[in-house]
């Protein structure tokens, strides 16, 4: 427990009563991270299936665009339902609309019925999600329902009206937040159950990318995608660690590192994954940088006779030695090598599935490595481990 916060009847030493949901040594916080990625989200299901199987507590889950959506369906079930909410619509946004040709094997084969599939969703819209707006938004008169988007993302509410409890998302213990952008402004803003009431508005504002999904109104402002600015809600968690040593399982549908491309597909490809991913390599650069800088001061200050100290020194030395240690578990999506531009709005079932079948896998190899979990000693820093990049 922080030294500031009294012990509480029933509690252990720290903070959390028996029979309560595993956790590290020394762990006040376990969060879930869901970056954005639209049909490449299935990834994170199989994630949290694996955090599911092993027991792993989660105390805060925070997401972007999908990211969001997923989350939403965790945080607005209980524990033994969520899985199931998840696979319920991931199965009512997918489908195979093409019919299984007796084609032969090869990456290249498999490129055309990713692109062929990827393009049916462009034309007919996904069912539970999202359907192509008529009159189409260049044919529109400005002002108008369908000027400003490509789809009606109306689908969409209903899905999540019918797979999350709102009141459960926003009551449980269970902290939960998405980020979304401004329109207006062109601000970052997070949306977090401990600061307000969540709904489905929230849920579809973090996810409505433009110029494909409108923008949603919250309040009396618009917002789009939160991606836009930050495809991760990282930086959110780490600037409200509360002092509480925390460990982060941070998944990442685009990969910062790829191969260097050899035609213009895949020029668009790796453009993606470089636009989307860049945000959470900066974020998790430059909290590492602040925290060896806070370090540092730390031990200056320690070397300064206390009576030498004013108030307003002294306050921040007892802040600097109770800095909360950071655990951060990177599990990125490895793209394959049939996967072009196309694949955050390819959802045929059979690669929703195999999405999901890598987040399972990689999630399971994780946390096989037992060390990875385990709180660092006091004074480490923030420490970011990688299956992929060990």
């Amino acid at each position: 427990m922080d030294a500031a916060e009294p012990p509480r009847s029933g509690l252990d030493r720290h903070g959390f009563r028996p029979g309560d949901p595993w956790r590290p040594e020394r762990c006040r916080r376990v969060a879930l991270v869901l970056q954005g990625g639209g049909a490449l989200g299935a990834y994170q299901a199989g994630v949290y299936e694996a955090l599911d199987e092993a027991g792993v507590a989660l105390d805060w889950i925070a997401g972007v665009s999908i990211g969001a959506i997923n989350g939403a369906l965790i945080a607005g079930n209980p524990p033994g339902k969520r899985v199931a909410a998840l696979r319920a619509f991931w199965d009512r946004v997918t489908s195979d609309r093409i019919w299984p040709l007796a084609l032969p094997d090869g990456d290249l084969f498999r490129q055309w019925r990713h692109e062929a599939s990827a393009a049916l969703t462009m034309l007919q819209g996904q069912p539970g999600f999202f359907t192509p707006n008529h009159p189409n938004p260049w044919f529109s008169l400005p002002g108008a329902r369908t000027a400003t988007a490509f789809y009606d993302s109306a689908p969409l509410r209903e899905t999540l009206r019918a797979l999350v409890d709102f009141d459960l998302l926003n009551d449980g213990a269970t902290r939960f937040s998405v980020g979304a952008v401004n329109v207006a402004s062109g601000n970052f803003a997070f949306f977090d159950s401990g600061r307000m009431r969540i709904t489905e508005a929230h849920i579809m504002a973090s996810g409505a990318l433009p110029p494909a999904l409108p923008m949603v109104q919250v309040g009396t402002d618009w917002f789009w995608d939160g991606g836009l600015v930050s495809n991760t809600p990282l930086q959110h968690l780490l600037e409200n660690l509360e002092g509480r040593n925390t460990l982060a399982f941070q998944v990442d549908l685009f990969s910062a590192r790829g191969m260097v491309p050899r035609s213009m597909p895949a020029v668009m490809s790796r453009e993606k994954d470089i636009r989307y991913s860049s945000r959470t390599r900066l974020v998790t650069d430059a909290y590492r940088k602040f925290r060896d800088l806070e370090m540092e001061l730390r031990r200056a200050l320690e070397l300064v006779p206390p009576e030498r100290l004013d108030a307003g020194q002294r306050a921040l030395k007892q802040r600097l030695e109770r800095m909360p240690e950071v655990v951060i578990l990177q599990l990125i999506y490895q793209q394959q090598a049939h996967e072009g531009q196309a694949k955050d709005y390819e959802f045929s079932t059979a690669t929703m599935h195999a999405h999901w079948q890598s987040g399972l896998e990689d999630t399971r190899a994780t946390l096989q490595h037992g060390q990875w979990l385990a709180m660092p000693e006091p004074g480490s820093g923030i420490q970011v481990h990688d299956i992929h990049r060990p």
